[in-house]
């Protein structure tokens, strides 16, 4: 059986998935510090440092795991990053870390 899905698209879930996980597992520590002051300024950076290790590690192959839209502006504008995809990468980002929000609200 074959893969259909362009490699783009994989791209994109990668970006959505990893911005996800960044903002979830990040911002979702913030607020257990808030709430019960258990992780401390060190506990909440290890949260966000060790998601963006794990992101880099499962999506770099696929996408770059750029997971943040100021790193894509920031290697589209050194040419590193083709500028055509810039708003569709901006646009998984984004979705991504909104979702991730309305699940921590939730």
């Amino acid at each position: 059986m074959t893969d259909t899905t362009s490699p783009l698209t994989r791209a994109l879930a990668a970006e959505a998935a990893g911005t996800f996980a960044l903002v979830f597992f990040g911002c979702g520590a913030i607020v257990v510090d808030a709430e019960r002051g258990a992780l401390g300024t060190v506990g909440i950076a290890l949260a966000f440092g060790l998601v963006v290790m794990a992101m880099v590690y499962a999506f770099a192959h696929v996408s770059g795991a750029h997971i943040n839209p100021a790193v894509t502006l920031a290697l589209a504008s050194r040419r590193r990053f083709p500028w055509m995809r810039v708003p569709a990468y901006l646009g998984a980002q984004i979705a991504g870390a909104v979702l991730a929000a309305v699940v921590l609200r939730a």
